[in-house]
């Protein structure tokens, strides 16, 4: 015998049954034995409470709400039975309807539901989808009949969530059975006490009448079909890739269902257990696939975590004390008190200590439990050695189950791993000695992250997807955007990093899409798709989705920007940016943000900031982590100087050469920013404060080459103007050097503690006399490297270099979050 129960939603419309019939014909027509439990259709249970609600109130609008049941399930019947069976159907539903009419206008007239009441009110959804459905199976040619399930399932008189007999009902149920050999269509849900009240057995009732009747009738399997494609990794809602798991234990699915799984309810699992009856989980939309087994053996080569699940809304309690301490009975008073208040916990910790409980409760209960609390602890709290209990809310509870976890080491590291590179912070810890589950509290905003960042880590460690948020998408910014995709399809089959760009903005729009924006048509989506741009709004929704693996991306130059990083860095999220203004700025600031990512535990890299995609900076710092002395730093660093001054030669202007620089992007808008030096001086700043010193922009020496004209001028046009009038003297400097072998180079040294930028005639035993195009080069002169300095060379300006190096660093920070 098997045992079969389909969910409201199986049974939701017309369609949906025909479906459901077209699969027990399947069954029937092979010679399979099988009885069915039908819940009532998806919806009418709501729609019941409603009603009853609204006449307990005295409002006539319940009339209009048992009006729209009655037609519903009228309708259903005209659009699945022919005109004989709907003669059979009509006036049976009919005569009910009544009976449930009449006893709502008594619920109107006294204003008064009482749970009695309800569970019988509430019977009607069952009793009605049950024998409608019953009709349509005997219509289809299955030999059927309608089994009111108050006949046989038998409970106590605790309307609402009544507690069954089991002797009784198993023996009522052999009884039945044995005298009806056609398919048994069920009622879900609903039972009766032994006077015959009708009762209705809680939150999962049918599945459990499905459990109920297999064990009365020692059946094979069951079979419980419901929306989804069995019990799935984690809730599919919160997690997107969440998949099905093909078979799990009793116990396995138990905690599952406890920390919230919605596929199964605990209770349904108990008859089965105890008679070890497996179960099936399957899907009515997707009969032909295999869904989940629930049985007693665990398979021994399956994932060491079966699934993760959460309880999304929790209260954590804790008592601490000196008075707990080596204090025998202190747990069987604090638990008994709270079982005496009918308060039920969650989960329960305690530090070796004993210093402190603590313990999880639904937020309704959290003041009622404190308050029984404090009671029973009244005299020790007045002795001052045990403290006010502490309530901390806005909690929730994520938890990693499965029976194998016991067998593999290092499954809580990597548990705290996850949650930790993602800045989720645990506020409790319980595991118990089986090892079947590790629980942690964490705040309830980041539930969803800590899900992703875990099931992630645990059943996706081949991918990891890395969820992209950045400023800035012109020159640099589009064509890192053109790398990520042209890069993509390597990355994740390689590399095993899947890169999504979920928010994007230029000075003017913004757009979000948290399932990653299309790169191929990102430039429209923007325009059509994105709203005002505001850097604080950005920045606010970043963190109010909250993703794992988040990385925040600047592209710009913009101070603004740069002013939000502590925010960003505070919301444990790493950064990746060109922009040199934060690291440039204030010796304090720049302090404060590099102390910030360190306790954070995330990522703040710039490399661009000195060579765009060079490796000057973790050079640099490869070298004093090494234990090498950092003697002097010279360099030709900036990209756009460094284009001028090597294409500065006999036959051209130097105004022509600049113009082209900023032409091809190389400058900044107003070149004058580049030949002012303050670019290099940033640059300068940068490395110096990696080598340790607190240098600041006072305590750079820069050898301002511009003529006063030229620095004066109100416009680029009127600068390039007066450029232009400049040429002699700038002719005069280029062949001056020439005659004495030598070429111009805008360099910058830091020797000591000092610091210096100034265009300098190099000879050609100079390393930076043979610099060509906009090449930068980087001398490094250590203890190492005394005799021959190390040297970093390559292009230090464009776009498609400065994104390589952003590139990079978001795939150095997709690693560490590995």
């Amino acid at each position: 015998m098997k045992v079969l129960k389909f969910g409201g939603s199986s049974v939701a419309k017309p369609e949906r049954i025909r479906g459901i019939v077209d699969i027990l014909k399947g069954y029937y027509t092979k010679g399979e034995k099988f009885t069915v439990v039908f819940s009532a259709f998806g919806g009418v249970t709501d729609s019941l409470i409603e009603m009853s609600t609204l006449a307990a109130k005295g409002d006539e609008a319940y009339q209009a709400a048992f009006d729209a049941f009655r037609q519903r399930h009228r309708d259903a019947v005209t659009e699945l039975l022919n005109e004989e069976f709907q003669a059979i159907v009509l006036p049976e539903l009919e005569r009910s309807h009544e009976v449930l009419k009449n006893l709502l206008y008594g619920v109107f007239l006294v204003r008064e539901a009482s749970l009695r009441t309800m569970d019988y009110v509430l019977s009607f959804g069952e009793r009605n989808s049950a024998f409608i459905i019953a009709n349509v199976l005997r219509q289809s040619g299955i030999s059927a009949s309608y089994l009111d399930a108050r006949r046989v399932i038998k409970t106590d008189k605790a309307f609402g969530s009544a507690r069954v007999d089991f002797k009784l009902t198993y023996q009522k149920i052999r009884e039945h059975y044995a005298q009806h050999p056609d398919v048994q269509v069920v009622t879900g849900f609903v039972a009766s006490a032994k006077g015959g009240l009708t009762t209705t057995l809680g939150r999962g009732g049918s599945d459990y009448t499905a459990a109920l009747i297999a064990a009365g009738l020692d059946a094979s399997v069951i079979e419980i079909w419901t929306d989804v494609d069995g019990v799935l990794t984690a809730d599919p809602r919160k997690v997107k890739r969440a998949f099905t798991i093909p078979s799990m234990t009793y116990a396995e699915a138990m905690e599952m269902s406890h920390f919230g799984a919605k596929v199964i309810y605990p209770p349904t699992l108990q008859p089965a257990l105890l008679k070890k009856i497996p179960l099936y989980i399957k899907n009515t939309f997707n009969p032909s696939f295999e869904g989940t087994l629930i049985s007693d053996h665990a398979d021994p080569d399956g994932h060491a975590v079966k699934g993760i699940s959460s309880i999304s809304h929790v209260a954590l309690l804790t008592l601490s004390g000196s008075g707990l301490f080596g204090v025998p009975g202190i747990a069987g008073r604090l638990f008994s008190s709270l079982a005496a208040a009918g308060i039920n916990i969650i989960l329960i910790t305690q530090g070796s200590s004993e210093h402190s409980i603590s313990f999880a409760v639904q937020p309704a209960v959290a003041n009622k439990a404190r308050k029984r609390v404090e009671e029973e602890f009244e005299y020790e709290m007045s002795m001052k050695v045990i403290s006010p209990v502490k309530i901390e809310a806005d909690l929730s509870v994520v938890a990693i189950i499965g029976e194998n976890m016991r067998y593999q080491p290092g499954i809580s590291g990597r548990l705290f791993q996850a949650l930790g590179h993602n800045g989720i912070n645990a506020v409790a810890i319980a595991q118990g000695s089986s090892e079947l589950n590790v629980s942690v509290v964490i705040n309830r905003t980041d539930e969803a992250k800590a899900l992703n960042a875990l099931h992630e880590s645990f059943f996706l460690s081949d991918t990891k997807e890395l969820h992209l948020f950045m400023i800035g998408v012109g020159l640099i910014g589009s064509t890192l955007i053109e790398q990520i995709k042209n890069q993509g399809a390597y990355l994740k089959e390689k590399r095993g990093l899947e890169v999504r760009i979920v928010g994007m903005a230029n000075s003017r729009q913004m757009l979000f899409q948290e399932e990653g924006i299309d790169l191929d048509n990102w430039k429209a989506a923007l325009q059509e798709k994105g709203m005002d741009m505001d850097p604080a709004i950005f920045i606010g929704k970043m963190k109010e989705l909250n993703l794992s693996n988040t990385i925040f991306i600047d592209n710009t130059a913009s101070a603004k920007v740069a002013g939000f990083y502590e925010d960003i860095l505070n919301s444990s999220i790493s950064i990746s940016t060109p922009n040199k203004i934060a690291v440039s700025s204030g010796f304090a600031q720049y302090q404060r943000l590099k102390a910030i990512a360190a306790r954070r535990g995330v990522q703040f890299m710039y490399e661009t900031n000195v060579g765009a995609g060079l490796p000057v900076i973790s050079t640099l710092n490869d070298l004093i982590i090494s234990g090498d002395q950092i003697l002097k730093i010279e360099g030709v660093v900036s990209g756009s100087l460094s284009f001028i001054f090597n294409n500065f030669k006999a036959g051209t202007s130097f105004s022509e050469i600049v113009k082209q620089a900023q032409e091809l992007g190389y400058t900044e808008p107003d070149p004058r920013v580049d030949l002012n030096g303050l670019d290099v001086q940033r640059k300068l700043i940068i490395l110096a404060r990696e080598t340790g010193l607190p240098l600041e922009a006072k305590d750079v020496d820069i050898e301002n080459i511009l003529p006063t004209a030229c620095r004066e001028a109100d416009t680029v046009e009127t600068f390039f103007g007066a450029l232009a009038n400049s040429d002699p003297h700038f002719e005069q400097l280029r062949a001056e050097a020439e005659a004495e072998g030598k070429a111009l180079r805008m360099i910058a040294k830091l020797e000591g503690a000092k610091a210096t930028i100034g265009l300098e005639a190099v000879d050609a035993d100079h390393p930076f006399y043979n610099l060509s195009g906009s090449d930068n080069m980087i001398v490094f002169t250590t203890e190492r490297y005394k005799d021959r300095p190390l040297v970093v060379r390559g292009p230090g300006a464009g776009a498609a270099v400065t994104a390589a190096g952003v590139f990079a660093e978001i795939i150095t920070i997709g690693n560490y979050l590995s």
